[in-house]
């Protein structure tokens, strides 16, 4: 076999890989193999400090999103819903702010409520780390601190199969 026919050959292989851990994840949401999430230290607007590593031993979802993002506004009153769901478990619900500042967020959060915490991230330090690419972009990470599922975009939470798999995640934990 040529080398050129082998590399061809090796991304045929990584494309099939990547398109069955797609398939597996199910639609609206890709697996992404359990990889550390990156640490992070935001402030609350309130002032308050969160660390990755303060929920330790939950699943956590992490949502970024900002004030100017239509889809993050629609989305929002639906993982208040979720977050009604799950919360007393042992889940947690993040609702890290992209690009706004303190004074934006609070505003905001006067007319689109937001009942988990909310973390900024005002110069997008923590979203590049994370490699958000677009908003609303959304994380699961497993009690272990990895990241198992990421949806870029809205989720349609009624009608995914995210929040089972997190109810999954928390159940074997």
């Amino acid at each position: 076999m040529t080398v050129p026919a082998v590399g061809r050959l090796l991304l045929a292989g990584v494309l099939f890989a990547a398109l069955l851990a797609t398939a597996q994840a199910g639609p609206g949401f890709s697996f992404a193999v359990a990889r550390p999430a990156p640490p992070f230290l935001l402030q609350d607007p309130q002032g308050g400090y969160h660390r990755l590593v303060d929920y330790s031993g939950k699943v956590l979802i992490v949502n970024f999103w900002a004030s100017w993002c239509a889809p993050c506004r629609e989305e929002l009153p639906l993982l208040n819903q979720v977050w009604s769901q799950l919360k007393g478990g042992s889940v947690a619900m993040l609702a890290v702010n992209v690009s706004d500042d303190r004074d934006a967020v609070s505003a905001f959060m006067q007319d689109y409520p937001i009942d988990f915490d909310v973390l900024l991230d005002p110069h997008g330090h923590v979203s590049r780390r994370w490699q958000v690419t677009g908003l609303p972009t959304t994380f699961v990470i497993d009690p272990y601190g990895r990241i198992t599922h990421r949806l870029v975009g809205k989720c349609d939470w009624e009608r995914s199969d995210l929040l089972q798999l997190v109810r999954d995640l928390e159940r074997s934990r």
